[in-house]
C-alpha cells in the first residue's frame, strides 16, 4: 500500500464533503471504525482534560516535589499493572468475538489478571528500594503499601474492562467509566492533603478508580454481555487456546506502553521530584496527540478481529482518518502549548515548553507506527511487532538515560522524536504491508 494513494488534498476534499452532507456524515459515524475511533479519542480527550483539571488542582493544593512523587507512584502503579495483563487485553479483543464461551473467558482472563496483578504489585514493593529508592517511604507504610496493592489490582480490573467494551465494538462504554473516573477524583485530592501528603494524590486517583470499575462491572457489562456476571473463574483451556498469541502480544504491548511509566520513575530519581513534576505535565499534554493514533489503531485491531477481509479497506480509511485529525492538533498544541502549561504555573511553562513541542512533532511519525501495528496483529505477525516496539522501548531509554543528566527532561523528546523517525522510515519502507 502506498501513501501516495491518498494525497493531502484528497483527503482534506472528502472531510469537507463529509462534513458539508448530513447524509453523509450520518454515514460516516455509523461505521464501526470511526465510531469507536471517535470514542476512544474522546475518551481519552475526556481523561486529558479532567486529568488537566486534576493535576491543576494537585499543583495549588500540594508542592512540586510532592507532585513529583505522587504522579511517581501512579506511574508505578500503572507500570505494574501492564505488567499484569500478561497480554490478556489485546487477546481479548482477538479471541472473545468468536469465543463460544464468552462469559468464561472473560471471568477467566479478570481472574487471571488479578491474581497476578497481586502477585507483581508485592514483588515490586520488596524491591521497591532497588529500582526506586526516592518512594521507598511507600514500602514502610503498612496502609502505603496496602493501598498500592489494592490500586494496581484494580488499574488492572480497569484495563480489561476496558478491551472488553473494545473487543465487542461498544467503545462508548469505556468513555462512560473514564468518564465517571475522571469526574470523582477531581475533589477528592482537597480532602486528603492533610493526611497523606504525596500519598494523597494517589489515593484520590485509586477510589475513583474503584467506584468507576465497580458501575461498569455491574451495570454496562451485562449490557455489552447477555447475562454476564463476575464470577471468579479460571478455565486453563480456554486460556491455553489464546496463549501463544498473548505472550508475543504481552511482550509487544509491554515495550509499547512502558515507557511512560518507566520515564517517570526515571527522571525522579535522576533529575529530582520537581524536573518530574514538568516532564509528566508536558508528557501528560502531548498524550492528547498520541491518543489519535492509538485509538484509530485499537479500532483498526477490533474491526480487523472481527472482519479480517476488509483489513486493506480498513488501513486505508485509517491513515487518512488519523493524519486529517492529526495534523492541525499538532499546530493547535504547537501555538497554544505556552498558554496550557502556565495553567499549572510559571514554573511549568519555563521547564515543559521545549519538550511539549517536540513530543507534538513525534506525534507524526508516531501515527504511521500505531497504524502499522494494527495491521501486525490483525494478521499474527508478532515478531515483528516486538521488535519494533522493543527497538523504540530500548532507544528511548538508553538514549535518554545517557543524555538526561546533560539535557535534563528534552533529551527524553529528543530521544522518543528520533525513535518514532526511525521506524516511520521502516513503515514506508515496508509500504504498509497488509
Amino acid at each position: 500500500m502506498r501513501l501516495s494513494d491518498f494525497p493531502p488534498f484528497k483527503v482534506v476534499a472528502e472531510a469537507i464533503a463529509i462534513i458539508t452532507s448530513r447524509k453523509k456524515l450520518e454515514q460516516f459515524i455509523t461505521i464501526p471504525l470511526y465510531s469507536n475511533a471517535f470514542y476512544l479519542m474522546l475518551n481519552t480527550a475526556v481523561m486529558a482534560l479532567f486529568g488537566f483539571f486534576f493535576w491543576i488542582v494537585v499543583a495549588r493544593f500540594y508542592t512540586e516535589a510532592e507532585v513529583g512523587l505522587g504522579s511517581a507512584i501512579i506511574s508505578a502503579i500503572s507500570l505494574v499493572a501492564l505488567i499484569s495483563l500478561v497480554g490478556l487485553n489485546v487477546s481479548l479483543v482477538r479471541f472473545l468475538p468468536h469465543s463460544d464461551k464468552p462469559q468464561d473467558l472473560i471471568n477467566s482472563c479478570y481472574t487471571l489478571g488479578g491474581l497476578t496483578s497481586v502477585a507483581v504489585a508485592g514483588i515490586f514493593l520488596a524491591g521497591l528500594g532497588f529500582w526506586s529508592p526516592a518512594l521507598a517511604f511507600v514500602n514502610q507504610n503498612a496502609i502505603f503499601a496496602s493501598a498500592f496493592i489494592i490500586f494496581t489490582l484494580l488499574w488492572t480490573l480497569s484495563s480489561l474492562v476496558n478491551y472488553t467494551f473494545i473487543a465487542q465494538r461498544r467503545a462508548g462504554f469505556v468513555l462512560c467509566k473514564d468518564t465517571i473516573f475522571s469526574v470523582l477524583k477531581l475533589p477528592l485530592p482537597i480532602l486528603f492533603v492533610l493526611f497523606f501528603h504525596a500519598f494523597g494524590i494517589v489515593t484520590s486517583w485509586g477510589i475513583a478508580v474503584a467506584v468507576a470499575l465497580a458501575v461498569a462491572i455491574f451495570l454496562f457489562l451485562p449490557r455489552v454481555q447477555d447475562s454476564y456476571k463476575p464470577v471468579p473463574t479460571l478455565r486453563l483451556s480456554l486460556l491455553k487456546d489464546m496463549w501463544r498469541y498473548s505472550s508475543g502480544n504481552y511482550l509487544a504491548n509491554l515495550f509499547m506502553a512502558c515507557l511512560p511509566f518507566i520515564l517517570p520513575l526515571m527522571v525522579v530519581n535522576l533529575l529530582g521530584a520537581e524536573q518530574n513534576a514538568y516532564f509528566y505535565v508536558g508528557w501528560m499534554m502531548a498524550g492528547l496527540l498520541f491518543a489519535i493514533p492509538g485509538a484509530i489503531s485499537t479500532s483498526l485491531f477490533a474491526e480487523g478481529s472481527h472482519f479480517e477481509d476488509k483489513l486493506k479497506e480498513n488501513v486505508t480509511r485509517s491513515l487518512k482518518f488519523t493524519y486529517l485529525l492529526l495534523v492541525p492538533a499538532v499546530i493547535v498544541l504547537i501555538l497554544v502549548g505556552k498558554w496550557l502549561l502556565l495553567a499549572f504555573g510559571q514554573s511549568y511553562s519555563a521547564n515543559a515548553l521545549h519538550l511539549l513541542w517536540v513530543l507534538s512533532l513525534s506525534s507524526l511519525p508516531l501515527a504511521l507506527t500505531q497504524i502499522y501495528t494494527g495491521i501486525l496483529r490483525v494478521t499474527g505477525r508478532i515478531k515483528e511487532l516486538m521488535a519494533i516496539w522493543g527497538f523504540i522501548a530500548l532507544v528511548v531509554i538508553l538514549a535518554s538515560y545517557l543524555i538526561m543528566p546533560v539535557t535534563d527532561i528534552i533529551g527524553i523528546g529528543y530521544a522518543w522524536l528520533g525513535a518514532q523517525a526511525i521506524v516511520a522510515i521502516y513503515v514506508l519502507a515496508r509500504r504498509l504491508s497488509v
